[in-house]
């Protein structure tokens, strides 16, 4: 999985902020009887402070869609139209990771690999999977099939603290991603630490 590209934000300037000038001035823009009117041109310039934060993220709007470079309260609504599986209490370099890597997680929901990743991604931790599907070949026909007969899903994950682990949220999560027709249970479990299971983002 590779590390999210660590960059500075821009500034969140999307309401009034002091000295923030404006690229197009009003009163430049008056017609020539009021350039010596010093109650218009102050009028206007209130109006140049209103719009001096809109013509700022105008003119760096694309910044806004980047998840390494969108400013961090702009992050949260982002992982609302990329559908990421957070609660909005994750570390802001999580969040951003989220969002950049949200297309390819859907591109293998439902799957083994999507449903680990899923919850790694939101605990840092890969779980233990247990599913009743299998795949073999035999080069003879009618081989045994593979699997079990009753369909089931069980989803653990190990952690050094349990109670510290919100386990209504690991449900949400395996709910999310796990093959839709698919019967599950999720489950929390106290346990060591695991340094080839731990995989912090």
């Amino acid at each position: 999985m590779t590390t999210p590209i660590e960059a500075a934000p821009p500034p969140a300037y999307r309401g009034s902020v002091d000295g923030l000038g404006t690229p197009y001035p009003l009163g430049d823009q008056l017609p020539g009887i009021y350039a010596e009117d010093d109650f218009a041109l102050r009028f206007v310039e209130g109006l140049d402070m209103v719009l001096a934060p809109l013509f700022n993220v105008l003119d760096c709007l694309e910044a806004y869609f980047m998840p390494a470079l969108a400013p961090d309260d702009f992050i949260d609504w982002l992982t609302t139209w990329v559908g990421a599986e957070l609660d909005g209490t994750e570390p802001v370099a999580l969040r951003r990771h989220a969002v950049a890597t949200a297309i390819s997680l859907h591109r293998v929901r439902g799957t083994y690999q999507g449903l680990s990743d899923a919850v790694r991604l939101a605990f840092g931790v890969r779980p233990e999977i247990t599913e009743s599907g299998g795949a073999t070949w035999s080069a003879r026909p009618l081989g045994a099939f593979p699997g079990t007969p009753e369909a089931f899903l069980k989803v653990t994950l190990y952690v050094p603290d349990a109670a510290a682990v919100d386990a209504h949220r690991l449900h949400a999560i395996v709910s999310a991603a796990r093959p839709a027709h698919l019967p599950f249970t999720a489950e929390v479990v106290s346990a060591p630490a695991d340094p080839k299971g731990s995989d912090h983002v």
